[in-house]
């Protein structure tokens, strides 16, 4: 990555305008989103390592990140809580809060975010950053992996300001309850992992999220006004095809809008 374009990537997301009672989002690749919401830029597990196993490279350093409000973190696996991007970004001096699951606390200190600036959240817990009321959502990654006492290592969160709701699943199947959980926002967007899982990746320790198809059905209950597939593109033996998501999204559920697009690249959502 050209450090030059990452800041001229940091330089449109800090000036960009989104449109009224609307948000903008930029997919920098795998599970990463930037989020323009409420006048607030939040970043949902910002991968930004760089690493030859990529296919898709970072668009920014973690040291580039100046612009942040939030930071979101769903789960520690290092491409959602990734010390190359948390570490530079609590060393600035912006006044980011970082947002985590509890059982990730420990963790989260360890890369130097200030226990003062880490709001840990688990299933249902809800608080308000700097106007940008943020609920947590239990992920099961494969497995719900529960810590009694503490709390769910995997967690989605929804975001909502200024109208808006924006559901990011993190890592996760569907399971029951969620469409219950979720039910209760009318869904402005939602991110959500098609990469599926199998035995082979299973056994190598790749924890699978789920299908395309079942993501297409999790959205068609949903009924969000734009949905978005993500995590399919980064890792050769972890990747899916996205245009069978849209495909069978459009075959499902004629008239769903969805975005399939470039890192990096702004999308409006009125």
């Amino acid at each position: 990555m050209h450090a030059t374009a990452g800041d001229a990537l940091i330089r449109q997301i800090s000036t960009y305008l989104p449109p009224a009672h609307g948000l903008t989002f930029w997919w920098l690749g795998q599970h990463s989103v930037v989020l323009k919401l409420g006048g607030r830029v939040l970043y949902f597990d910002p991968y930004l390592a760089p690493s030859p196993a990529r296919r898709t490279p970072p668009l920014l350093l973690g040291e580039q990140v100046t612009n942040a409000d939030l930071v979101l973190c769903s789960h520690d696996h290092s491409d959602h809580i990734d010390p190359e991007a948390i570490t530079p970004i609590a060393a600035t001096t912006a006044p980011v809060v970082f947002v985590a699951p509890r059982p990730a606390r420990e963790r989260m200190l360890s890369l130097g975010v200030p226990a003062q600036r880490l709001l840990c959240l688990d299933d249902g817990d809800s608080e308000d950053v700097a106007g940008v009321k943020i609920t947590g959502i239990k992920a099961a990654h494969e497995f719900f992996d529960y810590q009694e006492g503490i709390g769910h290592p995997h967690m989605g969160y929804v975001a909502e300001a200024d109208g808006c709701a924006v559901y990011h699943s993190g890592d996760t199947l569907c399971y029951e309850g969620l469409l219950s959980a979720l039910a209760r926002w009318n869904l402005t967007v939602a991110f959500l992992p098609i990469n599926g899982r199998d035995a082979r990746r299973y056994r190598s320790g790749c924890i699978g999220n789920m299908t395309y198809q079942e993501a297409v059905d999790l959205a068609g209950a949903l009924r969000p006004r734009l949905v978005v597939p993500t995590h399919y593109d980064m890792f050769a033996g972890n990747s899916e095809d996205p245009e069978l998501f849209v495909d069978y999204l459009d075959a499902k559920f004629p008239g769903q809008a969805c975005w399939v697009g470039e890192p990096g690249v702004p999308v409006d959502v009125a």
